[in-house]
């Protein structure tokens, strides 16, 4: 067994093989695989293995697109052929309006990525699959690529062309423990021996957080049962010359597909089970749990009217096993946060059918610094410390009871709720306060108009839309308060702190104390990696601002890049603060109500300033900045004094008219104003200028990402960044959109939403750069239909900026 390597990865499902597989098409041949027991003798081995183009965003579609033409090579190898049923199709039901909404935005959303959907009719539903009815059914839709493959044979195919390109694979090799070295490099103890190696990879599958313990580290990853049943053959599919496409039912909440002469069947029942969270037997492996199937009888019978066959079909055996999920049901494939040169490849839910994918962008991830695709979705980093193994079993047990119900546009769902609030929490929601989450954080969505009302969710514009229209006409024409929870905050201090941080970000540093600046923050290919707001308080310090869902990743990439005799020191102030933001035409004058000490006047307090001031006898930090396009103001406040300032605010802005606003009406505002939103319009996958932010970036100094920058400066635009407005008033575009000229597809929609300012309906894309220009006509595929959209200017209210200085 090796000694040395350049990476390790510890386990043997689809997740390691695929990653191990991956890593040698990057050119890296000195890797190794070690795993406790046999190949795939975790979860991948009892998979139900479906493999679909389906997929709830764009970076969701590309990996399993490239999964399912790796597989294809992979059947096709006369050297090494596995079985793979590519092509069957598959049908996804639908019985409601939402579900049919649903699956046009999904048409939409793939075309973007080269993958064809199709709406089908129930007629045409029955005569592609004759053993269902179409009893209360609407349509479904159709992916004319779904299939299924064999589980254990796709991973020996995956072991075998890694080891051909160099990769080594070591069975029976249980890992004991981890010790990370002063320079970043890891050991990695087995009962073999011990592997040094410059990185490692968690793809321990259900076992990942036993091999996170190792590195104190916990993964929000739990594991729940799932059980399908096979069937004797039955007669009607041995009847038939072709193999009968797939079935998922968000109703009944199965699946089915074809196995030899009969069906496999599973089945998401309500009554759900979580599993291995007091421990997981080290014997078990190649294991199964004890069959179950009274707690699906609820679903079997929904399942059985579907699918009558059912009613007269032997069972031929019931598989029940150990499948594992993350809070969003999402995979964890990237960075393990807090931890050098540490990946994982975990929480593959869908393993089986996505593997390829995940090992591809992952393997992209380590040798090349990015994937071809912005990897946020998938990212580790998205969770932070409320997600615990026992929040992510609540937010399981949830995940599972609507695996086919996908989420409705603005639905936060119940599970795990209240599990980051803020001392305000009760006032808000004494004043009605609607609230959705942020990185684990309540934040108001809108504020209820009377107590009983409940939002309709919707693809469509729906009962929010007058309520949000109320919230904004009081920003716009008097005053609001809004209540930011979670807003991302580091204190930087340190002696060489500009000139470090002048090397980090490509856009001008506030010039001097009292002073705000945005900034960005690129990556070595040049492209867009962080905003962040900087906000200098004096030599040396500085507050560092951004997103609330990029606290872990923004924390990585800067401590990644500290000074290595630690003159610099980062503190993370994210849970000691909580902004209040006073937005709108009379907000001075709200604020000299609440803090008579402060000149708020344009002279005495402009814009892109801060200071400390004093609102009763607390002290609070005051920055002149504004998402809303109006003059405002971010008042961050010690959580501990949260609820006495907000009351004097509210005292103070009685006489002024003022309103609580939510998120939904800042959207409204920032699209208007054409503000980006990160991890929406900020994406990896695009540099600055092609962001329309090139006035951000500074030629004259270096910066990380600067000689990329240079190089695709050079080649020009690969797509430019741009405002639409849409033709409908019926229904938003939704992100992933497709943006289409003369039918064919040109961009996507990365954010939508009704302007109530503007009374327009607006569409931020990337588009092809010569359609980008003021003036172009083009159209966008909303729920079915291509809505005629022009393009305008990207700050669409008030470009002068003359409101914000106010």
């Amino acid at each position: 067994m090796k000694t040395q390597a350049r990476v390790v990865v510890i386990g043997g499902g689809i997740g390691g093989c695929s990653a191990l597989y991956h890593l040698t098409q990057e050119g890296w041949q000195d890797v190794v695989l070690v795993e406790r027991d046999e190949l795939t003798s975790g979860t991948t081995w009892h998979s139900a293995a479906q493999v679909t183009n389906f997929g709830a965003n764009q970076v969701m579609i590309g990996l399993k697109s490239h999964s399912i033409r790796l597989y294809k090579e992979l059947a096709d190898d006369p050297d090494y052929p596995i079985n793979y049923h590519h092509a069957t199709g598959g049908l996804r039901l639908a019985a409601t309006q939402d579900h049919l909404d649903g699956y046009r935005h999904f048409i939409s959303l793939a075309k973007g990525m080269g993958v064809d959907f199709e709406l089908l009719d129930p007629a045409e539903c029955k005569r592609r699959h004759p053993l269902i009815t179409t009893d209360s059914l609407l349509g479904a839709l159709w992916d004319p690529l779904d299939g299924d493959i064999d589980p254990a044979q796709l991973c020996q195919a995956l072991a075998r062309r890694a080891r051909k390109a160099g990769a080594e694979v070591y069975r029976h090799t249980p890992v004991t423990d981890l010790t990370q070295q002063a320079n970043g490099e890891w050991i990695v103890h087995t009962d073999k021996g011990d592997i040094r190696c410059e990185m490692v990879v968690n793809a321990g599958g259900y076992r990942c957080n036993e091999i996170g313990a190792m590195m104190d580290v916990e993964l929000p990853v739990a594991s729940m049962e799932h059980q399908y049943l096979l069937t004797e053959p039955i007669p009607e599919i041995a009847a038939l010359d072709f193999r009968v496409p797939l079935l998922r039912c968000p109703t009944d909440d199965f699946y089915s597909r074809q196995e030899k002469q009969g069906l496999l069947v599973g089945f998401y029942e309500q009554g759900c089970k979580t599993w291995g969270l007091d421990g997981i037997d080290p014997n078990f492996t190649n294991a199964l749990c004890p069959d179950d199937l009274d707690r699906c009888i609820d679903t079997m019978e929904g399942t059985f009217r579907r699918l009558p066959c059912l009613t007269a079909a032997g069972i031929h055996s019931v598989i029940n096993g150990p499948i594992t999920y993350t809070p969003d049901g999402l995979p964890l494939v990237g960075k393990i946060p807090g931890k050098r040169n540490a990946w994982c490849i975990t929480g593959l839910r869908a393993g089986l059918g996505e593997g390829g994918g995940h090992g591809w962008l992952l393997a992209q991830m380590m040798v090349q610094g990015e994937a071809c695709y912005d990897t946020w979705p998938l990212d580790p980093r998205r969770f932070t410390r409320h997600a615990t193994v026992d929040y992510t079993a609540v937010k399981a047990v949830e995940d599972y009871q609507n695996e086919f119900r996908f989420h409705m546009p603005h639905e936060y769902r119940p599970a795990g709720r209240k599990m980051k609030t803020t001392p305000l929490y009760s006032a808000l929601e004494e004043l009605g306060a609607a609230f959705g989450v942020v990185n684990g954080w309540e934040r108001a969505l809108y504020f209820k108009p009377n107590p009983d009302f409940e939002e309709r969710h919707s693809f469509r514009f729906n009962n929010t839309f007058d309520v949000v229209a109320e919230e904004v006409r009081a920003v716009q024409n008097a005053v609001g308060i809004m209540e930011v929870s979670g807003f991302n905050r580091y204190e930087i201090m340190g002696e060489g702190l500009d000139d470090w941080l002048d090397g980090i970000v490509c856009s001008r540093l506030p010039a001097r104390s009292g002073k705000v600046s945005l900034t960005y923050l690129l990556n070595e290919q040049g492209n867009i990696k962080a905003e962040a707001t900087i906000a200098r308080l004096g030599s040396g310090r500085v507050w560092y601002g951004s997103a609330a869902a990029a606290e872990y990743h923004d924390l990585d990439w800067l401590r990644e890049r500290l000074p290595s005799d630690g003159s610099i020191r980062i503190t993370n102030l994210t849970d000691d603060f909580t902004i209040l933001v006073v937005a709108g035409p009379r907000s001075r004058d709200v604020l000299r109500g609440a803090a008579p000490g402060t000149d708020w006047s344009p002279q005495g307090f402009p814009w892109l300033s801060v200071r400390p001031v004093a609102i009763g006898a607390d002290e609070v930090m005051a920055m002149s900045v504004s998402f809303s396009g109006e003059c405002a103001w971010e008042l961050h406040v010690p959580n501990e004094k949260l609820s006495v300032v907000f009351a004097r605010l509210w005292e103070a802005g009685k006489a002024h008219g003022m309103k609580p606003f939510g998120l939904y009406a800042t959207e409204s505002m920032r699209l208007e104003k054409g503000f980006r939103h990160w991890k929406a319009d900020l994406i990896t996958e695009y540099n600055p200028l092609e962001s329309a932010l090139d006035r951000f970036v500074l030629q004259d100094k270096d910066f990380i990402g600067k000689a990329a920058l240079e190089r695709m400066a050079a080649a020009g635009p690969r797509r430019c960044f741009a405002s639409m407005t849409i033709d409908t008033a019926v229904s938003p575009a939704q992100p992933g959109d497709s943006v289409l000229s003369d039918g064919k597809v040109v961009g996507s929609v990365t954010s939508a939403g009704w302007g109530h300012r503007l009374e327009e309906n607006i569409a931020l894309a990337f588009v092809d750069p010569p359609l980008a220009w003021q003036g172009s006509r083009l159209d966008v595929e909303i729920l079915g239909e291509r809505v005629p959209a022009r393009v305008g200017e990207i700050c669409r209210y008030d470009p002068a900026f003359k409101r914000v200085r106010g």
